[in-house]
């Protein structure tokens, strides 16, 4: 299985330079502000499948397409972030249960691996996060880089593609490690800049409120630190 997929490459091939150029951007935003923005990125999928299904549900039963492709849109981009979690689920136990069935064929515990991957989802969420937009962002950024790159030159591409599918594939797998690796130095350094901010808010916080009192105030403060002290 090629991972820049030849039959895709194929079906891209009618897209414009402007389309092909925006889906490079796009995928290069995800592969590196994937965990930094992952709510913005459930949001806006989950909006934007949930106006889809809606138009096409809509079109098939000859509703009002528009209204009711709005309004789907618009529910399932609100219920998209308590939702995130049982994504993650969904996600990890579909990929654990595809690379199981590519190493081991026609297992009989496909159920197994699919729960044991949604687990896992779930307890290293970040993680999984983080990996699951590199990859997709990988992905995307591939395809339209391909695409993109055979529109300007004139050059059969495609087929370059699916000759070197075994390369392409390792080569998505070690940017993806990278971009998990620049995501993680984000979250470390956003956490990081976090815990040294607090303390010193606080002690500004704490000498204002000493220094900055009116006379009479801290006349008051200084007779009952004398009573005390007495």
């Amino acid at each position: 299985m090629h991972l820049i997929a030849p039959d895709i490459l194929a079906e891209a091939r009618g897209l414009s330079i402007g389309a092909s150029a925006i889906a490079a951007v796009l995928g290069l935003l995800l592969w590196l502000f994937g965990w930094r923005w992952h709510r913005f990125w459930t949001v806006a999928a989950v909006t934007i499948a949930g106006g889809l299904y809606g138009l096409s549900s809509a079109q098939a039963t000859g509703g009002h397409v528009i209204a009711i492709g709005l309004l789907l849109a618009v529910c399932a981009g609100l219920l998209a972030l308590e939702l995130a979690r049982l994504f993650a689920f969904a996600a990890g136990g579909t990929a654990v249960w595809l690379a199981a069935g590519a190493v081991i064929p026609n297992t009989p515990e496909a159920a197994i691996f699919f729960l044991v991957g949604g687990l896992a989802g779930l307890v290293f969420y970040r993680l999984w996060m983080m990996a699951l937009t590199s990859v997709l962002g990988t992905l995307v950024f591939g395809h339209a880089a391909v695409v993109l790159v055979e529109t300007l030159a004139g050059i059969d591409v495609t087929g370059w593609a699916d000759r070197n599918g075994t390369g392409l594939s390792v080569a998505v797998g070690l940017i993806s490690l990278l971009g998990v690796a620049a995501q993680g130095a984000q979250a470390r350094r956003t956490a990081d800049r976090e815990v040294g901010w607090k303390p010193k808010a606080g002690r500004r916080r704490r000498s204002g409120n000493a220094d900055d009192l009116p006379p009479d105030l801290q006349d008051l403060r200084d007779t009952f630190r004398r009573k005390t002290s007495e």
